[in-house]
């Protein structure tokens, strides 16, 4: 991924986030996988929650992987510019963080489901940053667009937070936040590691299972 020497490891303030643009910038139509409508409409029943956990190429995969997921797509949360573009939110003054949209089947697959999978798929102590990723788009976030998932996110959090430091980990730094406004990311972002088979994937877990339960029904 782009990185930068020396860039800011916090959120810039409103008066010297970049300006952004009015307009959206452009991005697939599709899935590349399914083929299934990138911006929807989605399926009638179908829940969504944005998920940051370090690079978003190899995050994306890790969750149009899990069946009951209806559409992914990689996009720019959490910060300040409007319509980013993938070099400002590098540069650490948009206040983005690299994330991604799942859209799932709650009668196929439970939130609990996705939130182990976000768990175990990174180390979500490591603050501003994921292995020799940094900065502030580098960031572990759940974001919430439901009471029921915020519940959730918070119990598994309380959880895999205790497991941690029963190996010595740090503690999380994950932040649980209401889901804010996500701005596609450009055309060849979306499902970059099914194009790019062999492409860079930054990720890696902490190899410590996250202690919550699976199946259909969240229970919270």
């Amino acid at each position: 991924m782009f990185t930068l020497k020396r860039k800011p490891l916090s959120i810039p303030a409103p008066g010297e986030a970049l300006p952004g643009r009015p307009q959206p910038i452009p991005t697939a139509k599709t899935h590349f996988v399914s083929g299934a409508s990138l911006k929807g409409p989605y399926p009638q029943g179908a829940q969504t929650a944005l998920f940051g956990l370090g690079c978003f190429w190899g995050a994306e995969k890790k969750f149009w992987q899990i069946p009951g997921v209806v559409v992914t797509a990689v996009g720019y949360a959490g910060g300040l510019t409007p319509n980013p573009a993938y070099e400002e939110v590098c540069s650490g003054m948009t206040g983005h963080n690299e994330a991604v949209l799942v859209v799932y089947d709650p009668a196929r697959v439970s939130f609990e489901d996705l939130l182990k999978t976000f768990w175990e798929s990174h180390d979500p102590t490591q603050g501003m940053r994921q292995g020799n990723d940094v900065g502030t788009q580098y960031r572990s976030g759940i974001y919430y667009t439901t009471d029921e998932q915020r519940r959730a996110a918070e119990a598994s959090k309380e959880a895999y937070n205790r497991a941690l430091q029963a190996r010595g980990l740090s503690p999380i730094t994950t932040e649980i936040l209401p889901a804010p406004e996500f701005y596609f990311a450009e055309d060849y972002h979306q499902q970059y590691l099914a194009k790019n088979p062999h492409g860079y994937c930054g990720l890696g877990g902490t190899g410590v299972s996250c202690p919550i339960g699976t199946g259909v029904q969240a229970g919270v």
